[in-house]
C-alpha cells in the first residue's frame, strides 16, 4: 500500500515539475500570442481610428465593408496569383536542388551554403537588389533585353509583369529555405530500400517516382505548409520595390493591413484584414494536421 501511494505522490510531483517547466512558454505565449490575436479580434468589430478616445461597437460593420470592397477582392486576387507563382516553383526548386546535394563531396558543404544564402539575407536587401536588376533602361534585365535587340519592359511598371517579376525573386530567395527541409527527408529514407531498388534493375526515375517521392510525402506536406503561410507573410518587398503600383497590381494582403494600420490609422479595418489572414493560415495549415499521421512511412 505504501509503495502504490509512493508511486502516486512520484508520479503527481513529475505532473506538477512539468506544468511549472511549461509556466514560462505558456506565459510568452499568452502575452505575445493569444492576447494579440483576441485585441485583434475585438478591434476588428469596432471603429477605431488616430484620435478616437476609445473603439466604438460596431458589430460586423468592417467586415461588410471589406467583403464589398472592389480593391479587397482585388488584393486577395493578388495574393492568390502571388501564392501560385510562387509556392509550386520553390517546392519544385527547392526539390531539385535537395536532390543535387543529397551526396558527398569535397565542396558539398559550401554547395549547398550558396544555395541556402539567399534564405539568410534580409527582405529588404534582396528587394533592393532586385529592384536595381529591375530598374527601367539602366537596370540589368532591361539592358540584356536591349542587348538582345529587344525592347525594355519596365517589369515593376506594368500590372502584367509586376507580380511575376516579384515572384521570380521570392523563389530565388525561398528556394534555398525549402531545399534544407527536402534534403533531411531525402536523408532520412533508408538506403537498404533504394539499394535493393537498384539491384532489382530500377531506373533512376523509378526509384524516384515509386520510392523517393511517396516516402517523402510527410516533408513534401510539411513543406507546402510551410511554403505557403510565407508568401502570406510578405510586406517589406513590396514597401521597397512598388509600395502597390501600378494601381495596386502588386498590393499583397499583408501590405494592405499594414496601409490600413501604420499609414490611414484605422485600426478596426486592419485588424479586420488580421483576422482574415488569420483564417487563411489555419485553412492552410489544416491538411498537414489532419493528414499528417496517413502519410507516415516508417522504416
Amino acid at each position: 500500500m505504501n509503495c502504490v501511494s509512493t508511486a502516486a505522490r512520484r508520479k503527481r510531483k513529475e505532473f506538477l515539475l512539468g506544468w511549472l517547466l511549461l509556466l514560462p512558454a505558456i506565459g510568452v505565449m499568452l502575452v505575445f500570442t493569444v492576447y494579440p490575436v483576441l485585441r485583434s479580434g475585438y478591434l476588428s468589430l469596432t471603429k477605431y481610428k488616430m484620435g478616437m478616445d476609445r473603439p466604438e461597437w460596431i458589430a460586423f460593420g468592417n467586415y461588410t465593408r471589406l467583403f464589398g470592397s472592389t480593391l479587397f477582392w482585388k488584393v486577395m486576387r493578388n495574393t492568390a496569383f502571388f501564392a501560385l507563382y510562387t509556392v509550386i516553383p520553390s517546392m519544385v526548386i527547392g526539390l531539385l536542388l535537395a536532390l543535387l546535394v543529397n551526396r558527398r563531396g569535397r565542396h558539398i558543404g559550401f554547395i549547398r551554403t550558396a544555395y541556402f544564402y539567399p534564405s539568410v539575407m534580409p527582405m529588404i536587401a534582396i528587394a533592393s537588389v532586385w529592384m536595381f536588376i529591375y530598374m527601367a533602361s539602366n537596370g540589368l534585365f532591361d539592358q540584356m533585353l536591349v542587348s538582345l535587340g529587344m525592347e525594355p519592359m519596365n517589369v515593376l511598371s506594368h500590372k502584367e509583369t509586376v507580380l511575376p517579376a516579384m515572384a521570380v525573386m521570392y523563389v530565388w530567395r525561398e528556394a534555398g529555405y525549402l531545399m534544407v527541409f527536402f534534403l533531411s527527408g531525402l536523408q532520412s529514407i533508408n538506403v537498404d530500400l533504394l539499394e535493393a531498388a537498384s539491384i532489382d534493375g530500377a531506373t533512376g526515375w523509378k526509384t524516384f517516382r515509386s520510392i523517393t517521392l511517396p516516402l517523402l510525402a510527410p516533408t513534401t506536406l510539411f513543406v507546402s505548409t510551410i511554403a505557403f503561410t510565407n508568401c502570406f507573410k510578405l510586406a517589406d518587398h513590396v514597401i521597397i520595390m512598388t509600395e502597390g503600383a501600378p494601381n495596386n497590381a502588386s498590393t499583397l494582403l499583408l501590405y494592405y493591413i499594414y496601409q490600413q494600420g501604420f499609414t490611414n490609422m484605422n485600426y478596426g479595418v486592419s485588424s479586420a484584414l488580421t483576422m482574415v489572414m488569420l483564417v487563411l493560415l489555419l485553412v492552410v495549415s489544416m491538411p498537414r494536421f489532419f493528414s499528417q499521421d496517413r502519410k507516415i512511412h516508417y522504416n
